[in-house]
């Protein structure tokens, strides 16, 4: 166990031995770290990741493992109640010391690429991070892991939210190849030429639809207010613009309207002025942030690599020699419900490669449409419509299944504390489903209201469903070690590998191997199945 800190006065810092208490200072650090790793592959402590190792990932050094203080508090204080305090160096050393504890210091928007300074560090704070300072409270946070309901599990939901932290900062070095050329075709394609003011051609002619069919001039339906209230004029209450709501009425502006909110959306956030802004030398290379929501999964700092459309992934294109391995698990958050719960029945259905098909067969009539709106439903607290019938056949049937989401809304609904498989905890709901990073389905809508026992109903599913995709993706890490293969995206379940093509094989076998063995390690001898659609693509568009 080797913790290092940078030092604020020069491009060094101090490294300390927390077995034998040694200290020592380094001018190189970079140079010391990569003498480390390669003799001994110790686990680094430091304080956050996102600070530490770009820095010497820009050196030319990687290492293997390492122990993420800041987000390891993070989990701590959750797992407490007190979600959301100060989770820097800072508040941990002074909360440990009885004195006031200090706000954590904001972090910037990530800069677009080519604008980042390039110094060793140079995100690293001014103020003197202190080697026994950080032990200090790497002990303390061991006791308190030790101290938690399920120790074993919580060790491994610190050690996974540790190594992903790793790798999105590797993945955020290495970047995403992307053709511009091709990203320029497509828009043009889809949008027509940029104009020098204003939206390109195709959104003014939707526009122009959207006040045809309203019978008004000047409407803009990139404002959702406006679009409610000409819906109003037209006899027509609708709560919001979301896709699903819009879906259910019948007015002509409707198909154009949709059409207009999915080319908004690549122009504005995918089009000619974010590829200007983020891609270079052939790659785009966001700032991903592991555990950026409250489920566990990851958010980014600019650039929306988690939410790349399905068109304008066209651009992404292997290098030459190349491939993608694309990695996608399917069902996987009933999946996880049949793991968690143990409802023997439900897991003998996700045994089966179509756990819906497996579903329906065993208990709705061979009808999959519905066995989905069940099993979604319960997740996703849906309690009217076509899901009522559906889900008393759930809970007739999988009843130990359909008790486990309840008793969490239960608990969430009298205040308590709910935990994913691995001790992640919900913190008290504010905003939306979707802030919150517990996003429905198309086919369930969500459930009007903000009752806190809606969210911790799927909490428990989703995040335990992060918790398995985050043990797949480090040891996947693990197996590509000593191949040329490059993790370069991974979008909540789904992950991808840039490769040369002769190791594709290889890649193949080694996701497929991680997915079992992130399955073992969570579940144990589990019958639950954890299976992968596995492409291999040269363009990540191709991929199923």
């Amino acid at each position: 166990m080797v913790a290092v800190v940078p030092d604020p006065d020069g491009p060094g810092g101090r490294l300390g031995r927390h077995a034998s208490g040694e200290r020592w200072h380094v001018p190189d650090l970079a140079a010391a770290v990569a003498a480390l790793e390669a003799a001994e592959q110790p686990r680094w402590v430091w304080t956050s990741t996102t600070d530490v190792y770009p820095a010497l990932l820009r050196a030319g050094v990687r290492v293997a493992r390492c122990h993420d203080l800041e987000l390891t508090e993070a989990l701590l204080l959750g797992h407490a109640g007190r979600w959301g305090e100060p989770r820097g160096l800072a508040a941990a050393v002074a909360r440990l010391r009885g004195l006031p504890v200090p706000p954590d210091r904001p972090r910037p928007d990530a800069e677009p690429p080519g604008f980042a300074q390039v110094a060793l560090f140079d995100a690293v704070p001014a103020e003197r991070v202190e080697i026994a300072d950080l032990l200090e409270v790497y002990e303390d946070q061991a006791r308190g892991i030790s101290g938690t309901g399920q120790p074993g599990r919580f060790r491994m939901l610190v050690a996974a939210e540790s190594a992903g932290a790793l790798i999105a900062a590797e993945m955020g070095h290495t970047g995403l190849p992307w053709r511009a050329d091709i990203h320029d075709e497509l828009l043009r394609e889809l949008l027509g030429p940029p104009q020098p003011m204003g939206p390109p051609r195709r959104l003014a002619e939707l526009t122009a639809e959207i006040n045809a069919a309203f019978g008004t001039h000047g409407l803009h339906p990139d404002l959702p207010a406006e679009v409610v209230r000409a819906f109003h004029r037209a006899g027509i209450e609708i709560p919001n613009t979301r896709r699903w709501v819009l879906r259910r009425v019948d007015h002509p502006a409707v198909a154009p309207l949709l059409a207009f909110k999915e080319l908004y959306r690549i122009w504005t956030a995918h089009g000619w002025a974010w590829c200007d802004a983020w891609v270079r030398d052939g790659r785009f290379r966001p700032e991903y942030v592991p555990g950026g929501v409250v489920s566990g999964r990851w958010a980014t700092r600019g650039g929306g690599a988690l939410q790349v459309p399905k068109v304008v992934r066209r651009a992404v294109v292997a290098d030459p020699g190349h491939t993608f391995v694309v990695a996608d698990a399917g069902q996987l958050e009933p999946r996880v419900l049949a793991a968690v719960s143990g409802d023997e029945r439900l897991a003998r259905a996700a045994a089966a490669g179509d756990l819906y098909a497996a579903l329906a067969a065993d208990s709705f009539d061979g009808d999959r449409g519905k066995a989905k709106i069940a099993l979604l439903g319960a997740m996703y607290g849906q309690t009217g419509g076509d899901a009522i019938p559906a889900l008393a056949v759930l809970r007739r049937h999988y009843p130990t299944a359909f008790d486990y989401v309840e008793a969490a809304a239960r608990t969430g609904e009298a205040g308590g504390l709910v935990r994913s498989w691995l001790g992640r905890t919900c913190p008290p709901v504010a905003g939306s489903w979707r802030e919150a990073g517990l996003d429905p389905p198309d086919e369930v809508a969500p459930p009007p209201g903000r009752a806190r026992g809606r969210f911790t109903r799927n909490f428990v599913i989703q995040a335990t469903a992060a918790e398995w995709a985050l043990v797949l993706l480090a040891t996947l890490r693990t197996e590509l070690a000593g191949t040329d293969a490059e993790l370069v995206l991974f979008v909540h379940d789904e992950v991808v590998v840039h490769c040369p093509v002769e190791q594709a094989d290889r890649v193949v076998a080694a996701v497929h191997a991680s997915a079992a063995s992130a399955g073992r390690l969570l579940f144990g001898a589990t019958t639950v199945r954890f299976p992968l659609d596995v492409s291999v693509v040269g363009a990540y568009g191709d991929a199923k």
